[in-house]
C-alpha cells in the first residue's frame, strides 16, 4: 500500500469557525434578559460551532452542556428510557428517522412561530414534504448529507470508485470500512432492491427476504473488512493513519478531511446512495424549553453560522446564501457531479418500523458471525 506523508493536525473546525461572525449580539443580548440556566444538547461532534457556543453562553447566560451521540438508533433508546422525564433539551434527529421518534412520543412539535430566524433556512428543507408531518414541524433542519465511497486518491483511482463493488474486491481486502446498518442500505440498492422498504410494506415476507440476502452477503464478504465502525471521527483516523484507503461514509467527514489537505475524494456510486437531512429538535417534556428556543433562534441567526457548521462538519449547509462564506476548496468539497447526483435519492420514513425491526437485528447478526 502507498504510504501518505500527512501532518496529523486537528481537523477543520478550530481556527476557520473560530474566525467566522457566528450571530448578532444585538439579538443575543436580547435573549440574555429573559434567560440563564442551561440547555442540554445531544448532537454529533461539530454541529455547535465552538465560536457559537462561547459566544451564546457570554452573552445568554445560557450555559450549553453538550453530550455527543454516534448513532440514531442509540439516542432513540437513550430518550426512550429517559422519558417521561427527560435530560435532553435538543437532539439531533435525521430527517429519515422523525416516524420512528414521534410515534413514540419523543419529540415535541416545533413551533416556529417562536423562531424569528425560520425563514433563514432554505424552504427546500424546511417546507419540504419529510419535514411536515401529521400537521406540524418536528425539526429544524441545520444540515443534509448523504451515505458516499470515500477513497484515497493517492491509492485507489475515481474509475475504480464509481461502484459498490470495489469495496468488497480482494485488491484492497483489509483497507475498507463501513458502517453495518448503513451499508446494509445500499448493499439492498447493489443488489437491485428498494433500500428503504417502501415498496415491500404490503409483503413483509419479501421484505425478510431481502434483509436476509444483505445479510448474508456482509457475511460473506466480512473477511475483506478491516472494521465496522460507528462515528465519522473514527473513519478520519482510519484514514489518516493508513489503515484503510476505501470506505462507505457519511460525506462530511470526508469532506473535512479534504478542507484539511488530506488526499481524499468522494463519489456516488453508479448503484446510487441516499441521502439525509440533520435537524434540530425539542425533545417531548424537555425540561429547558424556553432555553432550547433560544438556542434554535440563535443558532438560526445568520448564513455565516449556517456556512461555519459546514467548514466545522463537512455537511452541506440548509441556511440560504451560507455558500458565499466558503472557499472554493470548501465548495468543492460540497459539491458532486450532476451525473452522479442522479444516482442520489433521500431516505424515506414510511417503512422504518418494517426495515429497522428486520435490519436491526441482521446488523448484530453480522457483527456476531
Amino acid at each position: 500500500m502507498t504510504k501518505i506523508r500527512y501532518n496529523r493536525r486537528r481537523f477543520l473546525g478550530t481556527a476557520a469557525a473560530a474566525s467566522t461572525v457566528l450571530a448578532s449580539p444585538v439579538y443575543l443580548r436580547r435573549a440574555a434578559a429573559q434567560s440563564g440556566g442551561e440547555v442540554n444538547i445531544w448532537t454529533y461532534n461539530d454541529f455547535v460551532p465552538e465560536a457559537f457556543k462561547d459566544q451564546f453562553e457570554a452573552e445568554t447566560g445560557i450555559k450549553i452542556n453538550i453530550r455527543l451521540v454516534d448513532d440514531q438508533g442509540k439516542q432513540f433508546n437513550l430518550l426512550a428510557a429517559e422519558q417521561p422525564n427527560p435530560t435532553v433539551d435538543i437532539m439531533t434527529v435525521a430527517g429519515h428517522r422523525f416516524l420512528q421518534f414521534i410515534d413514540s412520543d419523543l419529540l415535541a412539535p416545533l413551533d416556529t412561530g417562536r423562531l424569528s430566524n425560520w425563514g433563514n433556512i432554505n424552504p427546500t428543507f424546511s417546507e419540504s414534504d419529510w419535514a411536515t408531518i401529521n400537521g406540524n414541524k418536528w425539526g429544524a433542519p441545520i444540515l443534509s448529507g448523504m451515505q458516499v465511497l470515500s477513497y484515497n486518491t493517492e491509492v485507489v483511482s475515481e474509475e475504480e470508485a464509481l461502484t459498490w463493488d470495489t469495496l468488497f474486491s480482494e485488491k484492497y481486502a483489509k483497507q475498507t470500512a463501513y458502517i453495518i446498518q448503513d451499508m446494509m442500505s445500499m448493499v439492498m440498492l447493489k443488489l437491485g432492491y428498494d433500500g428503504n422498504m417502501v415498496a415491500y410494506l404490503d409483503d413483509p415476507e419479501k421484505a425478510a427476504a431481502i434483509v436476509e440476502e444483505a445479510k448474508n452477503f456482509l457475511i460473506a464478504n466480512k473477511p475483506l473488512v478491516r472494521k465496522y465502525y460507528d462515528s465519522g471521527a473514527e473513519f478520519q483516523q482510519m484514514m489518516v493513519n493508513q489503515d484503510i484507503v476505501l470506505g462507505h461514509s457519511w460525506n462530511g467527514p470526508a469532506a473535512a478531511l479534504m478542507n484539511d489537505g488530506f488526499p481524499i475524494a468522494m463519489t456516488i456510486p453508479r448503484e446510487g446512495s441516499y441521502g439525509f437531512v440533520y435537524t434540530y429538535n425539542i425533545a417531548n417534556n424537555a425540561p429547558n424549553v424556553d432555553n432550547a428556543y433560544i438556542f434554535l433562534d440563535a443558532i438560526l441567526a445568520s448564513a455565516e453560522i449556517g456556512a461555519s457548521m459546514t467548514k466545522a462538519s463537512g455537511f452541506i449547509s440548509t441556511y440560504k446564501d451560507s455558500t458565499q462564506y466558503l472557499t472554493e476548496l470548501e465548495k468543492q468539497s460540497t459539491s458532486f457531479p450532476d451525473e452522479q447526483l442522479a444516482n442520489l435519492q433521500f431516505f424515506r420514513a414510511e417503512a422504518n418500523e418494517l426495515k429497522y425491526s428486520l435490519v436491526d437485528p441482521a446488523v448484530e447478526a453480522i457483527k456476531a458471525a
